[in-house]
C-alpha cells in the first residue's frame, strides 16, 4: 500500500446510484464513479497577526520570499501566511467567494512562496476529498516523459511507434513512423480529429490527416497513449512509475483511473497545489531534484512549435500574441488569459479544473469544481474572470 498524505486509502468501488458523491464528474466521465477514502487529516489554522502593546501599532510580519515546501509525511502541516502581510485587499475576498460559489467550485487555493494564503471549500466539499484533474492532468504526463528522458528511457525524438509497436494507428508503417512523442507532446500529430470520438485511442480511430508538425489540434486520443509510450518504455505500470518519480517525493496523493478511453488523475486540491509548487521551483522539491533536465523544462513551459504560440509540451502558456482552442480549427489574436500575468503557465481541465502557476509573482492558483458556464475541454472565459477578482485583491 503506497503511503499518502493524510493517511490516504484509495479504494475503486462501482457506485449505487442514489449514494451522494464529492466528487464531481463531467459527461464524459458518467459511465461509472469512484471514491477515495481518506482518514487521519487534520485541519490548519491561519495564525493571527502580532500586535505590540496597547497605544502602539501593530508589529508587520517580514514577508517570506524563500519557498515553504510543505512537509511529505503524514501530516496535514501546512504554513500559512496572511493578506494582512502581503499587503492584499482582503475585503476584495468576499466577491471571490462570491464568484467561486455561484460558479459550481468545490475547492480553491492560493499559495504565494508555497503558503497559503486563501484556501476554500464550497458545499460538503471538503479538503481531504478528491476531484478529477481531468486534462489539467496533461502537466502531469509532459513532467512525467521528461523524467523518463532523462533517464535514458525514451527520447522525445523517437517514433511513437518505437515503443507502441507497429500498428498502433490506422497509417500506413511509413506514416505512422513518423509521429514522434514530441508530436503527441504538442498536438501536432497530424491524426485525424473529425472522428466521431477523439478520445478513442483504437488503431480504427487514428487515421492520416495531415502531416505531423504542421498543424495544430487539441486531439485528446494521442495524449492518451502517451501513458502507454511511458508504461512501455519504463517497463512498469504507468501509476506505479508516477508515483516513484512525482508523487511520493512530493508527498502528493492520488490515481490516475481509466475511465472509457481516459486516464484520469484524481487527487485532493492541496495535491494538485504541491504540484504546482514543483512547477515554480523548476522540478526540484526542497533541494531533491525531480527534473534536473532545464532544457526539457524550459521547452515544456514555453511555446513548443510555431502553430499555436500559447502550447508548449501539454501546458497552457499566457501572453503570447495568439493562441487556438480544443475543438476548433481558429486561430485568434491576442493573451489567452488578458486579466492574467505574462508568464502564467497553466493546467487546464473539462470543466474549469485550473492549475495556474505565476514565476514572477511566486504563485499557485488551484480551482476545482463543476463547469462554470459550458462544458469546454481546457481554457474557457472563467479564467479571465476569476484573475479579474485576484487582481483586485492583490492591488497594493
Amino acid at each position: 500500500m503506497d503511503k499518502f498524505t493524510c493517511n490516504l486509502y484509495l479504494i475503486a468501488v462501482y457506485v449505487h446510484p442514489n449514494l451522494k458523491l464529492t466528487m464531481k464528474f463531467s459527461q464524459y466521465f458518467r459511465l461509472f464513479a469512484l471514491s477515495l477514502i481518506i482518514a487521519s487529516c487534520s485541519s490548519d489554522s491561519e495564525p493571527s497577526s502580532e500586535t505590540g502593546k496597547s497605544g502602539t501599532p501593530p508589529v508587520t510580519a517580514a514577508i517570506p520570499t524563500e519557498t515553504y515546501f510543505p512537509p511529505i509525511s503524514r501530516s496535514n502541516e501546512w504554513e500559512t501566511i496572511s493578506m494582512e502581510t502581503l499587503g492584499w485587499n482582503e475585503a476584495e475576498v468576499s466577491n471571490l467567494y462570491f464568484f467561486l460559489e455561484n460558479n459550481n467550485t468545490d475547492a480553491f487555493i492560493v499559495l504565494k512562496n508555497g503558503r497559503i494564503v486563501i484556501e476554500k471549500y464550497f458545499g460538503d466539499f471538503k479538503s481531504d476529498d478528491n476531484h478529477a484533474w481531468n486534462s489539467a492532468g496533461k502537466n502531469l504526463t509532459a513532467m512525467l516523459t521528461g523524467i523518463a528522458q532523462e533517464e535514458g528511457y525514451l527520447d522525445i525524438t523517437d517514433a511513437t511507434s518505437t515503443h507502441l509497436g507497429e500498428g498502433w494507428s490506422n497509417l500506413p508503417l511509413e506514416q505512422e513512423m513518423n509521429i514522434t512523442i514530441k508530436n503527441q507532446l504538442t498536438m501536432t500529430t497530424g491524426l485525424d480529429y473529425t472522428v466521431d470520438d477523439i478520445f478513442c485511442t483504437e488503431p480504427q480511430c487514428l487515421n492520416y490527416l495531415n502531416e505531423p508538425s504542421t498543424f495544430w489540434y487539441y486531439h485528446n486520443a494521442p495524449y492518451t497513449l502517451l501513458d502507454n509510450v511511458i508504461a512501455n518504455a519504463t517497463e512498469t505500470d504507468y501509476n506505479s512509475y508516477f508515483s516513484k518519480k512525482i508523487k511520493e517525493p512530493i508527498g502528493m496523493q492520488g490515481l490516475f483511473l481509466e475511465i472509457g478511453y481516459n486516464n484520469v488523475f484524481f487527487s485532493s486540491a492541496r495535491s494538485m497545489a504541491r504540484f504546482g509548487i514543483l512547477n515554480l521551483t523548476k522540478g526540484n522539491w526542497d533541494g531533491i531534484s525531480i527534473l534536473d533536465d532545464q532544457d526539457y523544462f524550459n521547452a515544456m513551459t514555453n511555446t513548443s512549435q510555431n502553430l499555436n504560440l500559447s502550447y508548449g509540451y501539454l501546458y497552457w502558456l499566457n501572453g503570447k500574441t495568439s493562441f487556438r482552442l480544443p475543438s476548433t480549427i481558429d486561430e485568434y489574436s491576442g493573451s489567452l488569459i488578458p486579466n492574467a500575468p505574462d508568464d502564467l503557465y497553466a493546467g487546464l481541465g473539462l470543466n474549469d479544473q485550473k492549475l495556474y502557476m505565476v514565476p514572477s509573482l511566486d504563485l499557485v492558483v488551484v480551482r476545482m469544481g463543476g463547469a462554470s458556464n459550458e462544458e469546454l475541454l481546457g481554457p474557457s472565459s472563467f479564467d479571465n474572470e476569476i484573475w479579474e477578482l485576484l487582481n483586485a485583491i492583490m492591488e497594493q
